[in-house]
């Protein structure tokens, strides 16, 4: 195959490309830089419409992975470089494929299981219906700027996608430095849900998603076996050895994170990844105990 990926320097683009040259497969990166980050390269600008359509022709697939990080405070300026990024860009994307004179057979593009908002213990599926705040609204929005591409036949794949495991980047990599120095704890009460999955997993699962053609629309790309986050602080405590007893009050999450605490740190969100085993995918990683070793 032939792919094309945007956003193809982040934490899950660079672990998709190594996957890709391993497989003997060929990759474009779709990027805003204007110097020489690969062999097969494309620009392009959302923010200012820009971007070079013929380099887009004669891909099998599409991998829409570009977005600000949610990571950091949420003030009115970084809410909307995250929404501006998403909806920007993938309305870019959409409108040109649809340009293309030879179009891929299917696109699969990132959104996240913030789509459900803050749920409790209710059990999520794809079925379920999106929550309330900023990025449930965002996520909503998200998906439906590939719309278009539906309509015109192409399959279409929304990840919905958890905490994302790696040692390379993202949440984890955060969360080494205090924990090894034994300042970790959980966050509130702790008994909010975490669905999480591993880097090996999303890689798999985009594969899955691209090479399966029973599979379209929304897929939750989580592990089967969410816990809470006083789990997880405990497995991450014992594969480091280190205690931790230091929890972060949902008073001080909220003094030092804003509304990104209330809907990505203290929100309760127990999703099950249902699609993915329903057409086969067999998780290389069921228990966060296991992917906390194997990484760590």
């Amino acid at each position: 195959m032939n792919i094309l990926i945007t956003g193809p320097t982040g934490l899950v683009g660079s672990a998709l490309i190594a996957k890709i040259q391993k497989s003997g497969d060929t990759f474009t990166g779709l990027t805003r830089s204007s110097s020489s980050i690969f062999k097969s390269q494309a620009h392009w600008d959302p923010d200012k419409g820009e971007i070079d359509l013929d380099s887009l022709e004669g891909h099998d697939a599409v991998v829409h992975l570009a977005g600000e990080t949610i990571t950091g405070r949420w003030t009115p300026e970084k809410k909307n470089r995250i929404q501006s990024s998403r909806l920007l860009s993938t309305k870019l994307l959409a409108e040109s494929v649809l340009k293309l004179k030879a179009k891929p057979a299917v696109v699969v593009a990132a959104s996240a299981v913030g789509y459900y908002g803050d749920r409790g213990n209710e059990v999520l599926t794809e079925e379920s219906g999106p929550g309330e705040g900023f990025f449930s609204n965002l996520c909503v929005k998200w998906e439906a700027s590939l719309e278009p591409l539906t309509k015109a036949g192409i399959r279409v794949v929304n990840l919905r996608i958890g905490v994302v495991l790696s040692k390379d980047g993202g949440a984890l990599k955060e969360m080494l430095t205090p924990f090894k120095l034994g300042l970790g704890g959980r966050i509130g009460d702790g008994r909010q849900y975490w669905s999480w999955i591993a880097i090996e997993d999303i890689i798999g699962a985009i594969f899955h998603c691209i090479e399966n053609e029973k599979v379209k629309g929304p897929v939750n790309t989580v592990a089967p076996g969410c816990v809470t986050n006083s789990k997880f602080t405990n497995d991450l405590g014992e594969v480091l050895r280190r205690p931790t007893v230091l929890p972060l009050p949902a008073f001080a999450a909220r003094a030092l994170f804003g509304e990104m605490a209330d809907e990505a740190l203290l929100s309760s969100v127990r999703v099950e990844p249902k699609k993915l085993l329903d057409t086969g995918y067999e998780f290389k990683y069921v228990r966060l105990n296991d992917a906390l070793e194997d990484m760590l």
